[in-house]
């Protein structure tokens, strides 16, 4: 049985870190989801107005494999609603739930399969702090010492993904930030 309160934790944080926006919970992409993740749902946050981002939150990956009420949830940020994002947060959180070793966490790279949207070169995930929202937002708290980490599945190059392998993490952020990027654009180039 999924733990409730973790669940309803993260939907009022949500809640509180994106007043007013219409918050949905649908369930993650057909499959083996449930099998290691009883009862995944996706938060999906709708804009707050044209040209914001589409959030998708995961929710069930907490439950799956805290420790000592510590564990980690995902967002991926899109430029639209789609179901690849469903299917890329759901096939997420299956992998992160399967065997220990496959834990992600901050610096980690996932292979999507695919063009992340339309015909981009990102076809990979960076695990990543979640700057564009802040540490207010990456840590969701409740009870007397659970705690969800949230994550940004941000989507990459595999170029970037083999630069980050050889420079770093904060190589690769430092040009992401210095070259602007648009981290929702599949037309995005390359920064390395």
């Amino acid at each position: 049985m999924p733990n409730i309160t973790a669940r309803t934790a993260l939907l009022d944080h949500l809640r509180t870190t994106f007043p007013g926006r219409v918050i949905d919970e649908v369930p993650g992409v057909e499959g083996p989801i449930e099998e290691r993740v009883p009862g995944f749902r996706v938060f999906r946050v709708h804009p707050a107005h044209p040209g914001d981002w589409w959030l998708y939150v995961t929710s069930g990956c907490w439950d799956s494999t805290q420790h000592d009420g510590h564990g980690i949830e995902f967002f991926l940020a899109a430029p639209r609603d789609e179901w690849l994002n469903l299917e890329s947060v759901t096939m997420n959180a299956f992998y992160h739930c399967g065997p220990a070793h496959q834990r992600l966490d901050v610096g980690h790279t996932v292979p999507i399969g695919r063009p992340w949207l339309d015909d981009s070169d990102c076809d990979h995930y960076l695990v990543s702090l979640p700057y564009p929202f802040g540490p207010d937002f990456e840590i969701c708290t409740w009870g007397d010492d659970a705690h969800a980490r949230i994550l940004w599945l941000l989507p990459i190059t595999e170029a970037e993904k083999d630069f980050r392998r050889e420079a770093g993490l904060e190589a690769l952020e430092s040009r992401f930030e210095d070259l602007e990027i648009d981290p929702v654009d599949p037309g995005r180039a390359s920064v390395v």
